[in-house]
């Protein structure tokens, strides 16, 4: 049943009436408005194939359509044809015609897809920066001025405020996990990262007029000096949003134009979701859980920036938390909270680095410890020594591939036969992401079809491709799966690195024994229809051409 708060008053009292005569007979918006349409003799439009006017568009008042819901579609000869929700909420139609003196006409259109085509089309936080431009008072001042007062008044309105938090609540709202606010000569670029890849947001184009404020407005919030524009600064921020919790890391850096801020955003309160829920292949899982049961060692996480390390290694410790270990993590920042667990945020200020705090942790009596990243050779032969006094030891490190991890130790400065004496297993992973289920679709075309022919394990099975919907803002995907490599050290892979073979060669000695590549792993992704090859490609294009057919 179509719910009484989505109509106007008089709507919904004309409708209750009719259904008590027997004349209507509609449960959602889309029959009660198409059927308004037939009655009235109006149109009736969904917005999936209509593009508003945008010269239209700049005639009337942001304030006045985000406030009444309405969007100026196409004008057609002297009529104007306006997009509403509602047939009988006429005050918002007859402020525009007193505005613009143009003659208007309704077109029935669902209320959900009439508030994404307003926020496309006229963008994130329109009818606050709409209300700065009429606000005469309002004066951003130059980027160059010394006297950074103004600009502190100018950050703190309430409109620049609201924008800023606009901005952070869509980018929560669209599962982003990074803002880019981009300065160039003419605009103020923002998009979001998600599900790995940037997107940009439609803003207003009167964006870049108020640069200087909102960015001032982002330092205030980050405890940053704003009267300092000429070296890069990071700051954080904790907001919480719905009950939610989120941690921002913020990054300035002075640009050709002005600041650029980039924000990541660190839900909390997420959950962690345990080794079932990570899709490990079996073999996969079960060597990990064997890892997870050793009494000593390391155990490395590899892959870029944006792959999940962080989240398999807390999947890792959710599975051995319990009363009879000892857990301890260095981490920076702390991503998520852990029940049980002890957790140290590094303080590069105060001087606590990983170095130093694993020092102290290692004091402390653990059983196991996870360091958030090994970056430097003092870190590094730290791990080891304490996977050589009876610790188990997790970390991530930045890698192409496993088997890179052995030789890049080497290369931070440790031991060859300390590397292998201590070293247990390497994940390497990669997230591709995954087809949106309401528009996903057999792939037939003929690209498709010449990689089946390419690689065996695709010969027999369905391809999918995403078509796009309103439900993944047209990419094809929603959400992201992980793919894994994972390697065990054995007798003949520790005689290679013992011997200076190179990462390659441990690879093919690691294949040999069983192991399966990351492109391997995602083509068992693309036979269960959960993500297309394209994706798979994408992130596996360190690999050769004859790599990835030779894989499978």
């Amino acid at each position: 049943m179509v719910e009484r708060q989505q109509l106007s008053a008089m709507d919904a009292e004309a409708l209750e009436q009719l259904r008590d005569a027997g004349e209507l007979q509609a449960n959602t918006e889309e029959q009660v408005l198409q059927w308004l349409a037939g009655e009235y003799g109006l149109t009736y439009t969904a917005l999936e194939n209509i593009e508003p006017d945008r010269s239209l568009l700049a005639r009337f008042s942001a304030r006045i359509l985000l406030k009444e819901e309405l969007l100026p579609l196409r004008q057609i000869g002297d009529v104007v044809e306006v997009a509403a929700s509602r047939l009988f909420a006429t005050p918002g139609l007859e402020s525009l015609r007193a505005l613009t003196d143009l003659k208007l006409r309704p077109v029935l259109a669902p209320s959900e897809a009439l508030q994404r085509e307003i926020k496309k089309h006229l963008g994130v936080g329109a009818d606050t920066l709409n209300l700065l431009e009429q606000d005469e008072s309002f004066q951003v001042v130059a980027e160059d001025r010394e006297d950074s007062g103004d600009l502190d008044k100018a950050a703190a309105d309430a409109s620049i405020i609201r924008f800023v938090n606009q901005v952070l609540g869509d980018a929560i709202s669209l599962r982003a996990s990074d803002v880019h606010i981009e300065p160039f000569e003419h605009e103020l670029r923002i998009r979001y990262r998600i599900d790995g890849l940037l997107q940009e947001i439609p803003v207003p184009g009167q964006i870049k007029r108020f640069q200087p404020a909102i960015v001032s407005r982002v330092k205030i919030l980050s405890n940053l000096d704003i009267a300092e524009k000429r070296v890069p600064q990071d700051g954080r921020i904790k907001i919480r949003v719905k009950g939610s919790e989120v941690d921002i890391r913020v990054s300035v850096i002075p640009m050709l134009h002005g600041e650029a801020v980039v924000m990541r955003l660190l839900r909390q309160d997420a959950g962690v979701i345990g080794l079932s829920g990570m899709g490990m292949a079996e073999r996969e899982r079960n060597l990990f859980e064997h890892v997870l049961e050793m009494p000593h060692g390391i155990a490395l996480v590899t892959g870029p920036t944006g792959s999940g390390k962080t989240t398999t290694l807390y999947s890792a410790l959710h599975q051995i938390n319990d009363s009879i270990r000892k857990i301890i993590t260095i981490e920076d920042p702390v991503e998520y909270q852990l029940k049980g667990i002890n957790q140290i945020q590094v303080s590069e200020k105060a001087g606590l680095t990983f170095a130093r705090g694993l020092r102290a942790i290692l004091r402390h009596d653990p059983d196991v410890v996870l360091i958030g990243e090994i970056r430097d050779k003092e870190t590094a032969q730290i791990a080891v020594q304490a996977s050589l006094t009876g610790h188990m030891v997790f970390s991530t490190l930045h890698t192409n591939d496993a088997a890179g991890a052995l030789p890049r130790l080497v290369d931070m400065g440790v031991e060859p036969y300390l590397v292998a004496s201590s070293l247990e297993a390497v994940i390497a992973q990669r997230l591709v992401r995954v087809l949106c289920k309401d528009c996903k679709e057999e792939d037939t075309s003929a690209r498709t079809q010449a990689l089946k022919e390419r690689i065996p394990v695709l010969r027999d099975v369905q391809i999918f491709r995403g078509v796009g919907c309103k439900a993944c803002r047209m990419t094809g995907y929603t959400g992201r799966r992980a793919i894994f490599e994972l390697m065990t050290m054995s007798t003949a892979i520790r005689q290679v690195l013992l011997r200076g073979g190179s990462s390659m060669e441990i690879k093919e000695q690691a294949k040999r024994e069983g192991m399966r590549p990351l492109i391997e792993d995602g083509w068992r992704l693309v036979c269960d229809g959960v993500t297309t090859p394209a994706e798979v490609y994408r992130v596996s294009k360190d690999e050769s051409e004859e790599g990835l057919v030779a894989a499978v």
